[in-house]
C-alpha cells in the first residue's frame, strides 16, 4: 500500500513498513493546510496532531484508511470520512502511562512550585524562605474523571504517593477494573458535583465529545474547594476557560495544563492563550504522549492497524457503523469457487435486499467456506430457496 505519514515516526518502523511492502513517504513537516496537495495517490494516511480536513479527504482519491497514531481523533473529520467511506483507525491506550506521568508531573510541579524555583534560581535569586510551605502530596485527595487506560495509570501511581482515590460511582462498571479500584481503597462518590467539592485535586481523562465539552464549567468549580489543583492533560474542549480563569481568582486555584482550546494545528507557532500564560497555571506544549516508550508502542500499534485493514478486519475502527436493528442474517455455506459470491449478490440485489455488512471465512482444506451476509430487508423463503439453487452453494440459513 502507498503510507503517507504526516507526523513524526521512527526510522525502525519506518524499515518494518517498507519491509512489509508497504511503499512509504515520511514528511512530518506537512501542516493541514498541505495535506490535500500532499494526500493524492496514497492510500493510507498516518497523523499524530496533524489536523485532517474534509479537504484533504476529498483530495485523497485513493485514501482509504486514516490512522491516528494516538487515541484522540478530535482532529480528523471523522463523520465527513464516513461519508466518503474511509475507515478512520486510533491506537488506544499505548499512551496512558506516558500521558499519566505527565499528570502527576504537573501536580507534583504545583505542590512544590518548582517551575518558579527554576525559574529564580536561573534570575540568581535564593528564596528558600518563600518555597518551603508545601502541602504535600500523602493524605490528599484526588478526584480522576474518567477512568479508561489513563485514568487507571493515574491511579496508580497517585496511589503510590499514599493519596486517597475518588471517582464517580457508575453502574455496570468492568469487575476487573472495580477490583482494582477497590484494592487502592477507592472512595466512589454518587455524582461529578460531589466528587469536585470533596477533593484536593481533579485530574481531567476524558475523551473531545458533546457531553464532555465545558465539563469544567461555572457550576463545576462553584463546587470547588478553595485553593483546590485542576489538572486537564485531556483535551482543550474539556474546559471552559473563561470559567476557571475566573474560578482561579476567586478561589486562589491552581492549575495543570498540557491542551487548550486554539492550539496552533503544527509544531512550532506563536500561541496566544490567556489561560497558559495565567501565573497560576502550569502548562505544558500537548506533550503528554510524547515519550519514546509512548511512540514506539504506537508505531508497533499502527504497522498491527494497518496489517489488520489489510487483512479486512480494521482494527480500532472509530467511524465504522453498528449494524441496523433491522438486519438479519444471511449464511451462506458454499464450495470455495470463483464467482459464487458474485451471484450470491446478484439475488441479493433482486430479491431488494441491501448488504450492510459481509464476512467469508474460508475452512480447513479450502474447499469450503461460510459467508455471513448482514442485510437489511425481509428475506423470504423464496430468496433462501433461490439462493439454494445456485451453483456451488450448500446450504443458506437466516437468523436475526
Amino acid at each position: 500500500m502507498k503510507v503517507l505519514i504526516a507526523d513524526k515516526f521512527s526510522d525502525s518502523h519506518l524499515a518494518q513498513l517498507v519491509d512489509l511492502g508497504h511503499e512509504v513517504t515520511l514528511n512530518p513537516d506537512l501542516s493541514k493546510d498541505d495535506l490535500p496537495g500532499a494526500i493524492p495517490g496514497y492510500e493510507v494516511l498516518i497523523v499524530r496532531s496533524t489536523k485532517v480536513t474534509p479537504e484533504t479527504i476529498d483530495a485523497g482519491n485513493k485514501l482509504d484508511l486514516i490512522i491516528r497514531a494516538g487515541a484522540g481523533v478530535n482532529t480528523i473529520a471523522v463523520d465527513y470520512a464516513a461519508e466518503k467511506g474511509v475507515f478512520v483507525c486510533n491506537t488506544p491506550g499505548k499512551n496512558a502511562v506516558a500521558v499519566a506521568e505527565l499528570a502527576m508531573g504537573l501536580i507534583m510541579a504545583i505542590d512544590r512550585n518548582i517551575p518558579d524555583q527554576v525559574r529564580d534560581l536561573r534570575k540568581a535569586k535564593w528564596r528558600k524562605k518563600r518555597y518551603a510551605k508545601t502541602e504535600g502530596l500523602a493524605g490528599r485527595s484526588i478526584g480522576i474523571v474518567g477512568l479508561g487506560a489513563i485514568g487507571l495509570e493515574v491511579a496508580k501511581r497517585a496511589h503510590a504517593f499514599d493519596m486517597e482515590i475518588a471517582v464517580v460511582d457508575r453502574p455496570n462498571r468492568d469487575p476487573v477494573r472495580l477490583a482494582e479500584l477497590q484494592l487502592m481503597g477507592t472512595r466512589f462518590e454518587p455524582d461529578l458535583m460531589s466528587l469536585a467539592a470533596s477533593c484536593d485535586i481533579l485530574s481531567f481523562h476524558v475523551p473531545a465529545t458533546p457531553e464532555t465539552e465545558g465539563l469544567v464549567s461555572r457550576e463545576l468549580l462553584a463546587q470547588v474547594k478553595p485553593g483546590a489543583v485542576i489538572i486537564n492533560t485531556a483535551r482543550g474542549s474539556v474546559i471552559d476557560e473563561v470559567a476557571l480563569l475566573e474560578a482561579i481568582e476567586e478561589k486562589n486555584l491552581r492549575v495543570g495544563l498540557d491542551v487548550y482550546k486554539g492550539e496552533p494545528g503544527s509544531g512550532d507557532a506563536p500561541f496566544e492563550s490567556s489561560l497558559a500564560q495565567h501565573p497560576a497555571v502550569y502548562g505544558t506544549h500537548h506533550i503528554g504522549a510524547s515519550t519514546n516508550q509512548a511512540q514506539e508502542a504506537i508505531a508497533d500499534a499502527v504497522i498491527d492497524a494497518i496489517g489488520a485493514f489489510q487483512d479486512g478486519q480494521p482494527l480500532n475502527c472509530v467511524n465504522l457503523g453498528e449494524l441496523s436493528g433491522e438486519s438479519a442474517t444471511v449464511t451462506v455455506r458454499h464450495h470455495n469457487r470463483v464467482g459464487v459470491l458474485a451471484g450470491v449478490m446478484v439475488r441479493l440485489r433482486e430479491a431488494g435486499l441491501n448488504v450492510e455488512q459481509m464476512e467469508n471465512f474460508v475452512l480447513d482444506g479450502k474447499t469450503a467456506a461460510s459467508a455471513l451476509i448482514h442485510v437489511i430487508g425481509e428475506v423470504t423463503d423464496e430468496t433462501i430457496a433461490d439462493l439454494e439453487s445456485l451453483e456451488n452453494v450448500i446450504a443458506v440459513s437466516v437468523s436475526r
